[in-house]
């Protein structure tokens, strides 16, 4: 089994299907519930959040003392919205819980296995030669 990180994007100002009336919303929140409900119950989910936009977001850059700068890092109209780390079997049972999540947020899922997880400190001491 391993870790898969499920990422969201979003287009601003382009969402296809979002919702637009407080009913809407309540029906979309209500598929979410359900969709982390059954992530639960098969021990599939371990963590998922929803970003802020990309005007919320600071890049801190390795050069000139680490500066912060305003903004998203890559120049582009899409950005992570979101995302859940489940835990699964392979790339196919990730796969199907991505199209899961698609259906369910009407956004595009990228579905992307870790190499491993937990600290990198942890991961280099079974590593060879450590």
């Amino acid at each position: 089994m391993g870790q898969y990180l499920l990422s969201t994007y979003a287009v601003e100002g382009a969402v296809s299907g979002a919702p637009s009336t407080p009913g809407e919303m309540q029906d979309f929140m209500g598929r979410i519930v359900a969709l982390e409900a059954e992530m639960d119950a098969t021990d599939t989910f371990v963590f998922g959040g929803a970003l802020q936009g990309p005007d919320a977001a600071t890049v801190v850059t390795p050069d000139a003392g680490g500066v912060a700068t305003d903004g998203p890092f890559a120049e582009s109209n899409a950005h992570v919205a979101g995302f859940y780390i489940i835990n699964a079997d392979d790339d196919d049972a990730a796969s199907a819980w991505g199209r899961k999540v698609a259906e369910t947020t009407n956004h595009s899922i990228e579905v992307r296995p870790f190499f491993a997880t937990g600290r990198v400190a942890d991961q280099m001491k079974n590593m060879p030669g450590a």
